[in-house]
């Protein structure tokens, strides 16, 4: 009888199959799930050559150093947003002349600012160095120019999310962490050390820069449109506030964890969080297909509550798989990429991907709220990350403790996201229609 039942449901299975794959949401998230794989992959073999060459204490110095970048790119992922958004709006009213004005007229509006950064972080360095626990301030220096060249990255990234140009984006990313890779062991067989991880960072984000630009080329042939750029402030505040907030999450607590823990331990937590970020690179994908598609989707009246249904499944899936590695494998996970000298890591693992599928969901629901430009959102935010700090800060015994603190955390975010989410919903729907 089951085998009788089965055999009317394998062609409507294959029927359905076949209707995800011709899907262009399931297209457009392979294409950048391969940039993302490729981008996080890239991300943790940069952190594998620096662990194993540097050993754990030099590690948890690059480790913080990285988390601040990250942090410190804030400008950049906003932009991306906000660039998106626009050059989404602007394509779908076959306003084809905006993307190249809004190319050039965002270069020229950012040299001000990078010059005002690079200032302020010449006169910071030693301070930060200090909190930080480093031997020299050159790496603050020297993470400055980074961030400024990360920022312009951002320019020809958010101009190809926004016209869905999803191949070149996936190609850009994965090209970054190549080359930041790349010359990351070059620069640590020259001696650079510590300093040298951080060169390889802007030597990725410039030549990112270089080729998102040319894949931007066909742009320049049409005659420009006029740009309001001031029509983009309010959503601006609201893109770099909610970008902010998903950054610090899963950054600040390597950056508390250098300065409360042992170098030692510093180092295995810098280790645990570049795995955690395996999940999140692994579904940054679904975020990236979701807001040009929301965008598109509120700007021709149609309601967007599909798109994140699909795309938190998604995102589900993909993190479910993750955890079920970094369960039954958990001890290759961190020496094949980190070495022995990390294995006391071992016994966090599956906490530690439950930290990853949080946290994408997170960044799920923030994209989907900075789309449809909602604001209520960002109290939520708030509230998490400095539940995040006052947690470390107050409770930081050692590993564990921080790795309980930063889970306790995203899951009660989350709920709270969850909880704005139900609310937005019907308004949406409403103003839709």
């Amino acid at each position: 009888m089951p085998a009788l039942l089965a055999e009317p449901l394998r062609p409507q299975f294959v029927a359905r199959l076949r209707r995800v794959q011709r899907s262009r949401l399931f297209r457009q998230n392979a294409v950048l799930f391969l940039g993302g794989m490729a981008s996080g992959l890239g991300g943790l073999v940069y952190h594998a050559i620096a662990g194993r060459v540097l050993g754990p204490q030099l590690y948890g110095e690059v480790a913080s150093l990285v988390a601040i970048y990250t942090i410190g790119t804030t400008i950049n992922f906003s932009l991306i947003l906000v660039l998106a958004h626009y050059s989404a709006r602007q394509l779908a009213q076959n306003h084809q002349g905006a993307l190249r004005a809004m190319f050039r007229r965002t270069n020229v509006l950012l040299v001000i600012p990078s010059a005002v950064f690079f200032l302020l972080t010449l006169a910071a360095c030693v301070p930060v160095a200090d909190f930080l626990r480093l031997a020299s301030p050159v790496p603050v220096i020297c993470l400055g120019l980074a961030i400024v060249v990360c920022s312009y990255m951002a320019i020809p990234r958010g101009l190809l999310q926004g016209r869905q140009a999803f191949g070149a984006l996936s190609a850009n990313q994965g090209l970054e962490l190549f080359v930041r890779t790349g010359t990351l062991a070059l620069l640590l067989w020259a001696g650079l050390g510590v300093t040298g991880s951080v060169i390889a960072m802007m030597l990725g984000a410039g030549v990112a820069y270089l080729i998102g630009t040319y894949a931007l080329r066909d742009v320049w042939h049409e005659p420009p449109d006029p740009v309001r750029m001031r029509t983009m402030i309010s959503f601006a505040i609201t893109a770099t506030l909610g970008t902010l907030g998903v950054l610090v999450l899963y950054n600040v607590d390597v950056v508390l964890a250098k300065h409360y823990l042992d170098t030692q331990s510093a180092g295995i937590y810098g280790a645990l969080n570049k795995i955690e970020t395996i999940v999140y690179y692994g579904t940054l994908s679904v975020g990236q297909v979701l807001f040009p598609r929301v965008v598109e989707a509120v700007a021709t009246g149609r309601h967007p509550l599909r798109l994140l249904f699909l795309s938190a499944c998604l995102s589900i899936c993909l993190g479910l798989c993750a955890l079920l590695v970094f369960t039954v494998l958990p001890g290759p996970v961190i020496e094949i990429p980190f070495g022995k000298a990390f294995l006391s890591a071992v016994p966090f693992m599956r906490e530690i991907g439950l930290i990853g599928i949080a946290l994408s969901l997170i960044n799920l629901l923030v994209q989907f709220f900075i789309a449809v430009h909602d604001r209520a959102f960002l109290p939520v935010l708030a509230a998490g990350c400095f539940l995040l700090v006052t947690l470390i800060a107050l409770l930081h015994g050692g590993v564990g403790q921080v790795v309980l603190d930063v889970l306790v955390t995203l899951l009660l975010l989350f709920a709270g996201l969850a909880v704005r989410c139900l609310f937005l919903i019907p308004r949406l729907h409403s103003s839709v229609a």
